[in-house]
């Protein structure tokens, strides 16, 4: 009751404050190279910030909120002071070189009535597996907004359904790393049963589920509201992948070493069935039925340039196609990891999925339910991970040979825009964050 009394008092609504709290509050914590944070001046400067207690890493609910009631007072001189060309002085620097800047539009937004309800802004996330870092994407313009860094040898990430955090394996620690999805800050970092692989997240948001490449295997189940590691869950082999299928209703898991495709059960969080292929199980994609239901696993093999294909309620492999060989160009096969083929996508209308081709340096469509190849594209060295933002306009292609994100227009088939990136580039995903 004292809270909301505390915001019927200011005029404004909790929502203002949620959105002052979790995405204002963040740039002002943030170190930038060159810079002095705002709060090592603002803790004795107008508008106040308050002072964090020893140790800690953010502000208690009663600061935040003292905090709030101050910064609110300013909203023009927020826009204005740390912004090139903004007051003619300001005593803090000039930290946001143009109003382009992702966190100035978040000080904008906020200053302009912003709340959590905010739509958000829809990136792409390049994680570079050799280095340190996470590229940032703004698929408007397909150049690089910003980064997150600091995660060494970061392997799977995912985006929580409602774009305030990022989730990122963390090989070298062992953890599950949680980000601010608007400062890209790490918050915590979670320790796992063994080496994580790949990593997906519950349609609530609730459950994220890691796998675990190492000793017999397993996927760890984090609960996010504690962010702690709740239950690890036996498979049957050292998970390479692991996807929640678009019905939110399993998990399933695929092992390189046991050639198993291992299901569990989202609700009860057990395994619920199990499918040994011919070669180790690389990356999925699903098919649906119309009432949502999954159709089909669309599974990508060890030593094999093609796609095998589960039908998911029969619990049988149905079909096998290998991709074509495009005439007249070189196989390549030196540096090869991976299966030939690593990497799928389908459009969010479902009628359009992509394939990587390691051997040719290629993707290759393939029109959906018919499997019927559409178009090969060359994008360069090495390409592996695939991801299609919301809009399905481009396809986003992570070439590890190339350190580059290569962008492909689902409708002309062209290269657009080729993006450096970091080291070796594989995982990519994409979504929308706030």
């Amino acid at each position: 009751m004292r809270i909301l009394l505390f915001f019927a008092a200011l005029g404004v609504s909790a929502q203002d404050y949620v959105y002052f709290r979790d995405r204002v509050q963040p740039v002002f914590l943030k170190k930038r190279p060159g810079h002095a944070r705002c709060v090592a001046c603002h803790i004795h400067r107008v508008p106040a910030l308050e002072k964090l207690s020893p140790g800690a890493t953010n502000w208690t609910e009663e600061q935040s909120r003292k905090n709030f009631q101050n910064w609110r007072l300013f909203t023009e001189k927020l826009l204005a002071a740390p912004l090139k060309g903004g007051t003619k002085f300001h005593p803090g620097g000039k930290h946001f070189a143009s109003k382009d800047d992702p966190e100035w539009k978040t000080l904008a937004a906020w200053a302009r009535g912003a709340t959590d309800k905010s739509t958000g802004d829809v990136r792409v996330l390049q994680s570079n597996s050799a280095g340190d870092d996470i590229h940032v994407i703004d698929p408007a313009t397909n150049t690089v907004v910003g980064g997150i860094t600091g995660i060494e040898v970061p392997h799977g990430l995912v985006i929580s359904p409602d774009g305030t955090r990022i989730y990122v394996t963390n090989e070298a620690q062992v953890t599950l790393d949680v980000v601010e999805s608007r400062s890209f800050q790490v918050i915590k970092r979670i320790p796992l049963s063994g080496k994580p692989n790949n990593v997906d997240i519950s349609k609530d948001g609730k459950r994220v589920y890691v796998g675990i490449r190492e000793g017999t295997g397993a996927v760890d189940i984090i609960d996010v509201a504690s962010l702690t590691n709740a239950k690890s869950v036996a498979v049957k082999g050292e998970i390479h992948n692991v996807y929640v299928t678009p019905d939110g209703k399993h998990v399933v898991a695929g092992s390189i070493a046991a050639s198993t495709i291992s299901v569990i059960d989202a609700a009860t969080e057990k395994l619920d069935w199990t499918l040994t292929l011919s070669a180790g199980i690389r990356p999925m994609a699903f098919t649906t039925n119309r009432d949502g239901s999954t159709k089909e696993i669309i599974v990508q093999l060890s030593n094999y340039h093609g796609l095998a294909l589960v039908d998911f309620a029969a619990r049988k492999e149905i079909r096998r196609f290998e991709l074509p060989d495009p005439p007249g160009v070189h196989k390549e096969t030196e540096g090869l990891q991976g299966s030939p083929s690593h990497g799928l996508a389908i459009t969010p209308d479902g009628k359009l999925l992509w394939a990587t081709s390691k051997w040719y340096d290629s993707v290759m469509a393939y029109s959906l339910p018919d499997f019927k190849l559409v178009k090969v594209v060359h994008v360069g060295l090495h390409p592996d991970w695939l991801t299609i933002p919301p809009d399905g306009k481009h396809l986003y292609v992570a070439v590890a040979g190339d350190d580059a994100t290569v962008v492909v227009d689902n409708k002309t088939f062209e290269v657009v825009k080729t993006i450096p990136v970091g080291a070796v580039p594989k995982r990519v995903v994409s979504g929308v964050l706030r």
